[in-house]
């Protein structure tokens, strides 16, 4: 027999031995196996995913602040006397090629070869925005700093913000009133125009509302008598007893609207005889003279001249022309207001649309219909339709909403107003529904999981009690769902909010006038084609006449739409916690 000692040693060996072996295993085992790593694999790439989106949001929200910030503006004087005043934009550095390089030592500037060899070979270059399209036929111009002879920032330079034609940039040399001269002095133009400048922009708009509201008021109704009277000739024939107590009834009104359209009409030739007597005189910096009204002043300021706060005010009332004007200068400038409106109720449209039919249809996929392969394909379709381009659901809602639905709509109802479409064509309700059809998946798919995360019991005990199905359904099931389905909404609403190829064919336009709802009854008019905030970025970004002006405002429009999309987020946010205090057991 072993005695204790050797029975000890053997352990101790045998301990050894595992010990060795298990080291082995474990340097042998797969580094991803042990868990670590793919801990700091999954951490890593979410830092890199809130970096790019906070890279991103970054962008927008400093290009966007800074769009509206008034900048102060140059003047440069090349060597070829050729002057350029305006605001800098952009500052680019580039390697210019020697045969420009000579052409400039030659011909212009015989300091170039200096410049460069100063510089490494290589040049800067700015963008002033010249703004005085009238007169010049150009918004920018680039400017070498090597052409540059002379570099200043006049104090007595203005920037004038105009109705039409865009900006212009110049120095105020006489105020005028009926033609006369009434102010030369910098000050006395200043103090003349701080004096004339809100009264005559209040009769612009007030012309402006007399022009569009009042005279289209007019129009409206008279077309509505217009349209009754070709009911009456659809359905009676002309001649007809109907008809000629129709028409009889058109003259009279139509006599009516033309005594309120010339009193309108002499209120506004008022207003305009009255401001067309103030005037100001401007010349250019290089000595060309511009006459422009008063009314057609929007903003005027010296650049050089302001102060922090003088600053801070037009930065200000820029922003409020942005939220609540109109666009003008083809969408580069003035406000965006008509697209925020358009954004907002087809959101909210779509919204109305949407949940309704995607909760009924999860409802009977998930309490009624029996598992198969109809309801199986059906699930595939619908995972199969959220990855459809958006633009197919644009082709499908001008076919089907605007030719088929619309068309017939307007067969049976506006046979009268044929051939011109009421809803045969593109409007806000067929946009909102071609998005409604296109979020639904989302909506299906959340609510079907909201639906799922309620217990079994809950519907058991429900039964247990006595009630039905149906009861069941909307006394136990739903109210525990619906924090679920508020987040498939909120999803729907900010893919739907963002969408604009769709958009294109079933509605949104570069420029809306009416907006769909006003005060002419019915008040609302889904028909109306509108103005939506992506569109309105698409349509500046690709489409403005003057791009480099409407850049910084693509930016600024963004900032915009993420605003809105992430205001009507938290609302539905806001609402969806409510749900889940009330129902403190359908967290999920």
């Amino acid at each position: 027999m072993k005695t204790d000692a050797a029975v000890q040693k053997s352990t101790e060996s045998k301990k050894k031995n595992s010990f060795k072996r298990s080291s082995r295993q474990r340097a042998k085992a797969s580094l991803f196996a042990q868990g670590e790593p793919m801990i700091w694999l999954t951490g890593g790439g979410l830092v890199v995913s809130l970096m790019m989106i906070a890279g991103l949001m970054t962008l927008i929200v400093i290009n966007g602040i800074n769009t509206l910030w008034p900048k102060p503006v140059d003047l440069f004087v090349t060597y070829d006397n050729k002057p350029y005043m305006g605001e800098i934009t952009r500052v680019e550095h580039f390697n210019p090629a020697k045969s420009e390089l000579h052409q400039h030592q030659e011909k212009v500037n015989s300091d170039a070869v200096a410049y460069f060899e100063k510089h490494n070979g290589i040049a800067k270059r700015m963008l002033v925005r010249t703004g005085n399209f009238d007169l010049s036929g150009e918004h920018y111009n680039w400017v070498n700093e090597y052409d540059v002879r002379e570099h200043t920032t006049p104090e007595q330079a203005c920037v004038v913000e105009r109705t039409s034609w865009g900006r212009f940039y110049g120095f105020p040399s006489a105020f005028l009133y009926n033609g006369e001269v009434i102010a030369q002095d910098d000050n006395q133009i200043w103090e003349t125009f701080n004096k004339h400048h809100k009264e005559v922009r209040k009769r612009w708009r007030t012309q402006r509302k007399l022009e569009t509201h009042e005279i289209g008021k007019i129009n409206f109704y008279e077309e509505k008598e217009r349209l009754k009277l070709r009911e009456k000739e659809l359905k009676f024939g002309i001649e007809s007893e109907q008809w000629n107590t129709q028409n009889d009834h058109f003259k009279s009104f139509h006599a009516r609207s033309q005594s309120a359209y010339e009193d309108i009409r002499t209120e506004i030739n008022s207003l305009k005889e009255e401001n067309d007597k103030y005037k100001i005189r401007f010349t250019t910096a290089d000595n060309k003279e511009k006459i422009i009204p008063l009314a057609d002043i929007v903003r005027m300021y010296p650049a050089n001249s302001l102060t922090f706060f003088d600053r801070m005010n037009i930065y200000l009332s820029r922003w409020h022309e942005f939220l609540f004007d109109e666009p003008r200068e083809a969408n580069s400038e003035g406000g965006v207001f008509p697209a925020i409106f358009g954004t907002v109720v087809m959101t909210v449209i779509m919204s109305l649309a949407v949940v309704p039919f995607g909760v009924m249809a999860a409802l009977y996929l998930r309490e009624y219909a029996k598992g198969g392969l109809v309801v199986s394909t059906i699930r595939i379709s619908i995972n199969n339709l959220a990855g459809v381009p958006s633009i197919v659901f644009g082709v499908f809602g001008l076919g089907f909403f605007c030719y088929m639905v619309g068309a017939s709509i307007d067969d049976i109802f506006f046979a009268a107003r044929l051939p011109n479409p009421t809803f045969g064509k593109g409007g806000i309700l067929w946009a909102s529904m071609t998005l409604a059809l296109m979020t639904l998946p989302v909506v299906i798919v959340a609510t079907e999981e909201a639906l799922s995360a309620v217990p079994n019991s809950m519907r058991e005990g429900s039964y247990a009690c006595g009630a039905g199905k149906w009861q069941t359904i909307w006394r136990i099931v739903l109210p525990r769902a619906m924090p679920g389905i508020m987040t498939g909404m909120i999803l729907a609403m900010a893919r739907g909010a963002g969408e604009v190829a769709p958009l294109m064919l079933v509605g949104a336009v570069k420029l809306a006038p009416e907006l769909p709802v006003d005060g002419m009854f019915p008040f609302v008019h889904l028909e109306r084609s509108f103005m939506h905030l992506g569109f309105h970025i698409y349509d500046l970004g690709f489409q403005s006449q003057n791009s480099e002006a409407a850049k910084p405002m693509v930016f600024t429009t963004t900032l915009l739409l993420i605003t809105i999309v992430f205001i009507l987020n938290m609302l539905a946010v806001k609402l969806r916690r409510k749900l889940r205090k009330k129902f403190v057991s359908a967290k999920f």
